[in-house]
C-alpha cells in the first residue's frame, strides 16, 4: 500500500538520502513520534546531535526569546551572543580561538584551510595532509578529500590534491607518510561512520609527538564524538592529548544547525587572517544562543558525569548480547558512542527495529551504532536491548 505521507514528503526532493519509511512529527525526551502517533525509542539522536533529547524546554525558551530579538546580522558587526558563545565554547573545548560555521563539514573545511594558511604564513611550503583509512569528515570537497572511504571519494575525483591515508591505530604507517610537505594530520579520536573505532592511547600520543617534532599540526575531528559523548566534554581530553585545531558541530547546538573549528593561540597567530575565510550565517545570534544555552545546561546538569554513570551499563548490556546471540560478534566504542558487529543484513535489522519502535543507525563494517541522547537512563537501555533482541531474532 502506498504511504501517501511519505509520497508527499518526497515530492520535489533530490533523492540522495536512504530514508527510513517513517514520517516523524514531534519528540519528547528520549522518544520520537510519527504522524500516526507511534512511539520510537531513539538511540540515534539525529546522528549524535540531540544530546539533551527532544523538546528541551529551557533551550526552546532561550531560542524563542532570541528570535524575538535578532536571529541574523552581517558578520561585519559584533553581537554579544556570538562573543559569549565563543568564550564558553573555547573554555569547555580547551582552545583559544574559534570560528563558527553552519555544519560539521564546513568546520572541517575551515580547519583544512587554517592548516594550509599556517604553513603559508610560516613559509614552509607544506601543503599535504595525512588522514586515516575508514575516516569520515564530511561531504564538501575538502572534507571528502580527507575521508578514507573510496565509495565517498570516487564519484567526485579528482579531489583536493595532497592527501595521503594511513592506517588507523598504526603509528608506523603514519610515520611512513610524513615528509617535508606534510602540513597536518587529521583524525577522529573515535571514528563514527567508519565503524566505531576508538584510537589507542599510544596512537594519540604518537601522533602528537610526530607533529611536535616536525612542525605539523594535529587536527582532531570531534564533530560526532565531541560534546560529552565519550565521557569527557571532548574526546581529546580523555586521552590528555591536545590537538592544534579542533572541529565540532552536532551536539553543540542540540539540533540547531551550528558547527565550529577552534585552535590554539599559537596556531591562530600564523593562521587565518581577515578575508581568508567567511560564512554568511556562521555565528548568527540564534545558533550562538543554542551553543551558549547547551553548554550551560550540560554543566549545570552534569551531563558528562551522567554519561560516565550510565555508559558502563550500556557496555554491560551490549557485551551480554555478544555472549547471548550468535549473530552479534563484537562490541566496541566508548561512553555513549558504541557499536556492535552483526552478521545479519543491517537493512533487515533496521526495518525490524523500526517495527519494534526503535531507531538505530549503522556504520561501516556491518556495525549497528548506538549514539542516544546523553540523557539516556538504564531503563532506556533495557528497553532498547529488548527491542533490539526481537529485531535480531
Amino acid at each position: 500500500m502506498v504511504n501517501h505521507k511519505i509520497q508527499a514528503a518526497e515530492e520535489n526532493l533530490l533523492h540522495v538520502y536512504n530514508r527510513f519509511p517513517v514520517v516523524l512529527d514531534h519528540g519528547e525526551g528520549m522518544y520520537l513520534y510519527d504522524t500516526d502517533g507511534k512511539e520510537y525509542l531513539d538511540f540515534a539522536a539525529g546522528f549524535a546531535v540531540t544530546g539533551l533529547g527532544y523538546n528541551c524546554k529551557e533551550l526552546n525558551e532561550a531560542l524563542k526569546a532570541q528570535i524575538d530579538k535578532l536571529y541574523h546580522t552581517s558578520n561585519l558587526y559584533y553581537h554579544e551572543t556570538c562573543g559569549e558563545a565563543a568564550r564558553e565554547l573555547n573554555r569547555v573545548c580547551g582552545m583559544d580561538r574559534v570560528f563558527f560555521t553552519n555544519s560539521g563539514g564546513e568546520a572541517v573545511e575551515g580547519a583544512l584551510k587554517a592548516a594550509r594558511r599556517y604553513a603559508y604564513t610560516k613559509g614552509t611550503g607544506r601543503f599535504e595532509f595525512i588522514a586515516m583509512e575508514n575516516s569520515f569528515h564530511g561531504r564538501t570537497f575538502g572534507a571528502v578529500s580527507v575521508t578514507g572511504h573510496d565509495a565517498y571519494r570516487e564519484p567526485f575525483e579528482p579531489l583536493v590534491p595532497g592527501v595521503r591515508f594511513a592506517k588507523f591505530n598504526d603509528l608506523d604507517s603514519v610515520k611512513a607518510l610524513v615528509s617535508d610537505r606534510t602540513c597536518a594530520i587529521i583524525l577522529e579520536p573515535l571514528q563514527g561512520e567508519g565503524g566505531i573505532n576508538l584510537a589507542d592511547q599510544e596512537f594519540m600520543e604518537g601522533i602528537r609527538r610526530i607533529c611536535d617534532e616536525n612542525d605539523i599540526l594535529m587536527i582532531c575531528d570531534e564533530v560526532q564524538c565531541g560534546m560529552g559523548r565519550t565521557g569527557s566534554m571532548f574526546a581529546w581530553q580523555g586521552f590528555g592529548v591536545k590537538p592544534d585545531i579542533l572541529t565540532m558541530a552536532k551536539a553543540i547546538g542540540n539540533g540547531v544547525p551550528v558547527g565550529a573549528f577552534a585552535m590554539t593561540e599559537q596556531v591562530a597567530e600564523y593562521s587565518l587572517k581577515a578575508g581568508d575565510h567567511g560564512a554568511t550565517y556562521g555565528g548568527n545570534p540564534l545558533a550562538c544562543t543554542a551553543v551558549k544555552k547547551v553548554i550551560e545546561i550540560f554543566e549545570r546538569e552534569d551531563i558528562v558525569g551522567h554519561v560516565n554513570k550510565v555508559a558502563p551499563y550500556l557496555t554491560k548490556r551490549l557485551d551480554e548480547l555478544v555472549d547471548e546471540l550468535d549473530c552479534v560478534t563484537e562490541r566496541k566504542g566508548k561512553g555513549l558512542m558504541q557499536g556492535i558487529v552483526v552478521t545479519k543484513p543491517l537493512a533487515e535489522v533496521n526495518s525490524r527495529a523500526i517495527e519494534e519502535g526503535l531507531l538505530v543507525i549503522q556504520a561501516q563494517g556491518n556495525v549497528i551504532r548506538f549514539v542516544p541522547p546523553l540523557i539516556a537512563e538504564e531503563k532506556h537501555i533495557d528497553e532498547m536491548i529488548e527491542k533490539l533482541k526481537r529485531a535480531l531474532a
